[in-house]
């Protein structure tokens, strides 16, 4: 809680703070300007999720959480560690030829997809768009298969990457988030996903394609004409978001992991089962999180 409330001090005083060799240059404010911390007095407007956090940007202090540690599905938030897996083994400009069981896969379990078709040839960082942005379940079944190898060896490495951060509360049996078996879902924790957010948004890579709007990729001699538009409304809506991965199923509801950057100073937040089926509800809930930080410290610094 103490460097967060520096990075406060920061914004009204218009000093320069360091925190974990971050420089964070803040907009001076008036002499006069005076702000309470939110959380010494109140919480933020009704949200609807059962699990939630946020948290400082920087470190990962949690500032506000519900349920932090209550394992939960995940829905297609799970693809943010699977980019990470992918992003961390590198060779991103490798080929990869879309197999014909990642669209039975999408279809079988009724995930979202990039439109992709067997037997196209993308490089891995194109794939890494199409399963962040649309949420493609088949660009992230083509993209285990290639790095497993395998979807088995692909989970394992998740499953191994969540150990060596510390994530206790977290288990992956699929690339996508998708109930595969039934009885074994994904799962994970507010706390923990938080973690995952923060680890993942410190690589450039993934943080310019989870705060991409849209990507278009040209038709070429082994692809089809793709645009990829990003399923995460706060990108859309709320000033400041850069990033990350909503995610929905019928037993996760609608979930949504963001990260945002007002008058320098960053939050990173996750809402889990704001709603059985609205996307809307999750992006509000997010916004009344980000709003009960944000709103006092841009009202005393008349930058709204």
């Amino acid at each position: 809680m103490r460097t967060f409330a520096r990075l406060l001090h920061a914004a009204i005083t218009g000093t320069l703070v360091v925190v974990a060799g971050h420089s964070l240059a803040v907009t001076p404010a008036a002499s006069d300007a005076h702000i309470q911390l939110p959380w010494s007095t109140s919480e933020p407007a009704p949200v609807q999720a059962s699990g939630a956090a946020l948290a400082d940007g920087i470190t990962g202090t949690v500032l506000w959480s519900r349920q932090p540690n209550i394992p939960v599905p995940i829905a297609s938030i799970t693809k943010v560690m699977t980019a990470l897996v992918v992003i961390n083994t590198g060779d991103l400009d490798r080929t990869i030829t879309v197999p014909q069981e990642a669209i039975a896969y999408s279809t079988e379990y009724d995930g979202s997809t990039a439109d992709l078709v067997p037997g196209e040839v993308l490089t891995a960082r194109q794939l890494l768009y199409a399963m962040m942005l649309p949420s493609g379940c088949d660009a992230a079944y083509a993209l285990a298969e290639a790095y497993g190898p395998g979807q088995e060896g692909f989970i394992a490495k998740m499953n191994e990457t969540a150990h060596q951060m510390g994530l206790t509360g977290t288990h992956f049996t699929d690339p996508s988030g998708l109930p595969v078996p039934t009885d074994h879902s994904t799962f994970s924790t507010p706390a923990d996903l938080v973690a995952l957010g923060l680890r993942a948004m410190s690589l450039p890579v993934f943080r310019e394609i989870a705060g991409s709007q849209s990507y278009h990729l040209p038709a070429g001699p082994n692809n089809r004409d793709h645009l990829w538009q990003t399923t995460n409304l706060l990108l859309h809506d709320y000033p400041g978001t850069i990033g990350i991965k909503t995610g929905y199923t019928d037993a996760a509801g609608t979930c949504l992991l963001f990260e945002t950057v007002r008058a320098g100073i960053p939050l990173i937040g996750v809402v889990l089962h704001s709603s059985p089926d609205s996307d809307v509800a999750a992006k509000d809930d997010a916004e009344r999180m980000l709003d009960w930080v944000y709103d006092p410290i841009l009202s005393a610094l008349s930058i709204g």
